[in-house]
């Protein structure tokens, strides 16, 4: 079974940054891919950014050049550090680990940018 605790959301104002956490129970380097997504109240739940286990990135176009996903493998820690926040970045955010076919979501931290 995998655990994921998301942690570093809060209330900020636009412009401002903020770094989100997300620790594993597991050794990250098992999973094929990790990524953060959001969720706005009244939306879809939506990809932020993810990582694979070799290391390639992608983001969504609204974040790119803003948000940089990363992961410390001694830690069991993957990091979305958001720069230069929106409002439209408030949402609710939520780590996802794939390990094999199976999916892995934590309960997510929310972030709130006022403007």
């Amino acid at each position: 079974q995998v655990q994921l605790v998301e942690s570093g959301g809060g209330l900020v104002q636009a412009g401002g940054s903020l770094r989100l956490s997300c620790a594993a129970s597991n050794n990250i380097f098992s999973f094929n891919a990790m990524g953060w997504y959001r969720q706005a109240p009244g939306k879809q739940r939506e990809l932020v950014a993810q990582v694979t286990r070799g290391g390639s990135t992608n983001y969504a176009d609204s974040v790119k050049g803003r948000f940089t996903i990363s992961r410390d493998n001694a830690k069991n820690t993957m990091y979305l550090q958001m720069n230069t926040l929106k409002p439209e970045d408030t949402a609710r955010y939520y780590c996802k680990a794939q390990l094999f076919s199976n999916d892995y979501w934590g309960q997510g931290t929310q972030v709130t940018v006022s403007s």
